[in-house]
């Protein structure tokens, strides 16, 4: 029952009408019994300075930030986590009596996904298509534990600036155009190939960013793409014995962050996972 009491999170974004989010926290906070709502606020971008007003004068304990929010509401935080600043994109924010903090869990959340799966990225050769928001949080996260990071984006520029900004990160990072010739040239020796675009996101389920035959089965295959729960590049992968990866995971670690800065709890993952498989999948 929500009363006065009721500490009040939620998410701001436009479109925020397919979140998963509110039914994932929400389930996490009723199976805790923790007296918490989590609710979707529709912010047009004109409105976002009056959002935030609205933030603190309604005492929200925190909030996370979609799309198209992530990097404008850097100017109305009170301060911005080290890595959050560096990837230029916030997604968590708390609130600290009025001081409004802010977070990208996005990275971690993969890292996460990954190591839950069995897959430690430390030493490996890592290819990631995109250099979008997703990609510099990945990156930014990875690029000091693997081996080798090679970015690929269609826009090629972007990637080469993406891979200069990680020139100090202790691993080998690239930069380069996607194109047929350079993705086969590069998941010829790579260990994770890992997929930032939304190429394959629900509608359009047939589109794969990868050719079935440039996978193979040594490869470990994460499409941070949770809608389907399988695209076609992970159908693929699975078919020739690669391993694949969906994006429930990184969707569930990185929320499952933002939890314990608002809760002080650890959240009970396993309760998220199934309330959003159910959501995917038309049981809930």
């Amino acid at each position: 029952m929500v009363g006065g009491a009721t500490v009040i999170v939620g998410v701001i974004g436009n479109p925020i009408e397919h979140s998963l989010s509110p039914r994932m926290h929400n389930a996490a906070f009723e199976y805790l019994g923790l007296d918490y709502i989590y609710v979707p606020f529709k912010v047009l971008e004109r409105d976002l300075t009056n959002a935030v007003r609205g933030a603190r004068a309604f005492n929200l304990k925190g909030f996370n930030v979609t799309i198209p929010h992530k990097v404008s509401i850097i100017k109305f935080l009170g301060a911005v986590d080290f890595r959050a600043r560096k990837i230029g994109a916030v997604n968590t924010v708390v609130n600290d009596e009025g001081k409004l903090l802010g977070y990208n869990t996005d990275g971690l959340g993969a890292l996460a996904a990954l190591r839950e799966e069995g897959i430690d990225p430390e030493g490996r050769k890592i290819l990631i298509l995109g250099a979008g928001g997703a990609s510099r949080a990945i990156t930014f996260t990875l690029a000091s534990i693997c081996s080798k990071l090679t970015i690929l984006n269609r826009t090629g520029i972007k990637a080469v600036q993406l891979a200069k900004e990680l020139k100090n990160a202790g691993s080998k990072v690239d930069g380069k155009g996607l194109t047929l010739e350079s993705l086969e040239k590069e998941l010829i020796d790579s260990d994770i190939l890992i997929n930032t675009t939304s190429m394959g996101m629900y509608p359009n389920v047939e589109e794969s960013p990868v050719p079935k035959e440039f996978l193979h089965k040594d490869l470990v295959v994460f499409d941070i793409v949770y809608n389907p729960l399988e695209t076609l590049l992970l159908r693929n992968a699975r078919n020739i014995g690669a391993k694949p990866i969906n994006g429930v995971g990184m969707l569930v670690n990185q929320g499952a962050i933002g939890f314990k800065m608002w809760t002080g709890c650890e959240a009970p993952k396993n309760i998220m996972r199934k309330v959003v498989i159910e959501s995917l999948l038309g049981r809930d």
